[in-house]
């Protein structure tokens, strides 16, 4: 593996970064996964590492990564590649957002992204419960009524679809962010 090719693949994943390290998490899993360098359970192995070391989910486990297969110079490339899209792209958008804060189409790009992210967290956090949990939820039809009382359905239902695309139909993160901010401005924007 290339220290570019490293580089790439987590500036990639850097630029896509909504929702922070956890919902970055299923975007470093599938290209991990499609280098075929990291089984399910070294990922969740990684995980659990980046968890416990100081300092961000994600840039620790492009870091781990990085190291893991290229020495210090691929996690130097890996770590630079998946802190520096975001810090510039923040950048941009700052300049911008204040320009178009009361647009009804950023209004509901946001609306379509945030249950997006919130559903990549989810399905960071199923993948993980299924390499070190036993899956068995104590869920009743009591709490389900109560809950829906007081939702939103569509976020809800952007949120559903989001763990289901990745989790069973495996769509990438970055098509899925970005089909689910084009839902939301089409349906609320």
């Amino acid at each position: 593996m290339s220290h570019l090719y490293i580089f790439l693949m987590f500036a990639r994943i850097g630029i896509f970064s909504f929702g922070g390290g956890y919902a970055m998490l299923p975007l470093i899993f599938q290209s991990v996964q499609d280098f075929g360098v990291m089984s399910a359970e070294e990922f969740s192995n990684l995980v659990a590492l980046s968890q416990v070391t100081p300092g961000a989910v994600a840039v620790n486990a492009a870091t781990y990564v990085g190291f893991n297969y290229a020495g210090f110079w691929g996690a130097l490339s890996a770590t630079i590649g998946v802190a520096l899209p975001s810090f510039m792209l923040i950048m941009i958008v700052s300049k911008f957002l204040e320009k178009f804060r009361e647009s009804r189409i950023v209004d509901g790009v946001f609306l379509g992204i945030r249950p997006a992210t919130v559903g990549l967290i989810a399905a960071g956090a199923i993948f993980i419960a299924e390499t070190s949990l036993v899956n068995n939820p104590p869920f009743s039809m009591e709490l389900i009524n109560h809950f829906t009382q007081y939702v939103n359905l569509l976020p809800c239902g952007i949120f559903v679809c989001t763990i289901i695309l990745v989790g069973k139909c495996k769509i990438s993160p970055i098509k899925l962010l970005i089909m689910m901010g084009i839902v939301g401005a089409i349906l609320c924007g």
